[in-house]
């Protein structure tokens, strides 16, 4: 009987300590609020990316984590030569399991030769070092100004391409 009672204490003080973990943290209200985030993101050692921002809020408590940027970030990304893109963006998410940023309104991507892209939205899978969207989007390069109706890019805009064309293109006769 001691022992009946004692395993069905230690059972019921397990679910007990999961519900006392769960009190004053709604589910949808963040875990964690960080202010003037300076996040690196590195591949073997080499730094692939620098997201910059003035908040995040921290939602790792949910079943598919994620941090929020709110008040936008500004996210520098480097390929192997160490060349720098800049991306700006007035909102962005971050999920942990994918490895996906998702930014946001007023999207703006110059590269480190100078072509630059503006979307209202823009991913970039960090695993991949991918960028892509299938909003419209302007993309500028060199005399070329593109619109279009999504885009996809390695991030040494080696493989741009500026889908469902429109706009004005430069040919050399």
């Amino acid at each position: 009987m001691v022992t009946a009672c004692a395993v069905t204490m230690f059972f019921s003080c397990k679910s007990n300590f999961e519900d006392v973990k769960k009190i004053g943290v709604s589910e949808n209200e963040p875990i964690g609020v960080a202010e003037h985030i300076n996040l690196k993101y590195t591949d073997s050692g080499r730094v692939t990316a620098n997201l910059l921002s003035p908040k995040m809020l921290d939602y790792s408590n949910r079943e598919f984590a994620f941090n929020e940027f709110p008040n936008g970030i500004t996210l520098y990304l480097f390929d192997e030569q160490d060349q720098k893109s800049t991306v700006l963006a007035d909102y962005a998410i971050v999920y942990d399991k994918t490895g996906l940023i998702d930014m946001q309104g007023n999207v703006v991507l110059a590269s480190a030769t100078k072509d630059t892209l503006y979307a209202d939205q823009l991913f970039y899978d960090q695993k991949k070092e991918w960028l892509f969207t299938n909003q419209k989007v302007t993309f500028k390069t060199g005399r070329d100004r593109i619109n279009g109706t999504g885009f996809d890019s390695d991030v040494k805009f080696k493989q741009a391409q500026v889908l469902e064309i429109d706009g004005i293109i430069t040919l050399d006769e």
